[in-house]
């Protein structure tokens, strides 16, 4: 039984009208007409917004696994993410500079417009989740990175590992080495080389808050991007979308023991899509996400947030949550 399933039965969750409730909390889509606004994207979890010279990013309640976005929303997980990530963007200022001006909305957050690379820097610290499912399926290499013989699931790498995936906007991320970004010109190796020192005193900085908080930083990806010729760090930082953490308290003796660690990441909800058959793959269902469901993988976004902040949550607002959203971002720019 995983992780999430022992928490679902442990919490003997039931289904109840009250659930159908909550479900409606959740803010799954937004589309606003903001003064000078020239276009609108829409990615897995974000919506963002291109208004006069700044993008104004809304973090909403979808979920996405396996790059498919999951039919429910669920909710506080938009504010769960914007705050982790406001969190950490200033906490890692004096490492890079970074697109955030100001957090107007709990799940709202606006700043520069950078020229994004098409690259995602993913950083890995141990051999778990999809890179150690490519090793027991006899990979010994990650985007050009050798991997050795002989290591454990969890297992520590001797120094971090960098392992690329091109940026796509629709569909799955691919692998890709260094050499091949460079090669291909998708990246100057000038500003590569830049974004890996970046990356690696991010991971580092993120790793000595995730000890203090009794947190091992296991991996996490990094999004750059440019400004006036300068490199700056978007999208969000440190996560549980985007980062896996392990609890420090006995990782060691879990792993001696090949026991499964205990985490706090979305790899809980990938883990229950794949024990219902779901890995993204063609003809594949989603599985039925109940109101039970939703509301679990909820309360698990709130205890990622208290664990990895050591900040209690305090629940935004839900009652209107687009008029909410919209009023706060229009009295920003009204008064910027």
């Amino acid at each position: 039984m995983t992780d999430f399933n022992c928490y679902l039965q442990a919490n003997r969750i039931i289904h109840t009208k009250k659930k159908e409730t909550y479900m409606s909390l959740a803010i799954t889509h937004s589309e606003f007409k903001f003064p000078g606004q020239k276009k609108v994207y829409h990615g897995k979890v974000r919506d963002v917004y291109f208004v006069d010279d700044l993008l104004v990013m809304v973090v909403s309640d979808r979920i996405s696994a396996f790059d498919v976005v999951l039919p429910k929303g669920i909710p506080y997980k938009g504010q769960v993410l914007n705050q982790i990530a406001n969190k950490f963007l200033d906490a890692t200022r004096d490492i890079v500079p970074n697109w955030k001006l100001v957090s107007p909305d709990a799940n709202v957050t606006i700043g520069y417009q950078c020229e994004p690379f098409a690259v995602e820097m993913i950083i890995r610290g141990y051999l778990t989740g999809s890179s150690w499912r490519s090793y027991k399926n006899g990979s010994r290499s990650i985007c050009g990175v050798s991997i050795p013989d002989g290591m454990k699931e969890h297992q520590a790498f001797p120094e971090p590992i960098l392992t690329p995936t091109t940026k796509a906007v629709e569909g799955h991320d691919e692998d890709i080495s260094r050499e091949e970004i460079i090669s291909q010109g998708i990246v100057s190796e000038e500003d590569y080389i830049l974004m890996e020192k970046y990356t690696r005193e991010l991971f580092q900085r993120g790793s000595e808050i995730a000890d203090n908080m009794g947190l091992i930083l296991v991996d996490t990806k990094y999004e750059f991007g440019k400004k006036d010729g300068q490199i700056y760090l978007i999208d969000e930082i440190h996560t549980p979308d985007s980062s896996r953490y392990f609890y420090k308290e006995g990782y060691q003796e879990r792993f001696e023991k090949g026991e499964n660690q205990k985490q706090l990441s979305k790899e809980f909800v990938r883990e229950w899509l794949m024990d219902n058959g779901f890995q993204g793959k063609d003809g594949q269902q989603v599985p039925e996400m109940t109101p039970a469901i939703v509301e679990s993988i909820s309360e698990r976004y709130i205890e990622l947030f208290e664990r990895i902040t050591g900040e209690v949550f305090t629940k935004s607002d839900t009652a209107q949550i687009p008029e909410r959203i919209e009023q706060n971002i229009l009295s920003f720019l009204k008064n910027r």
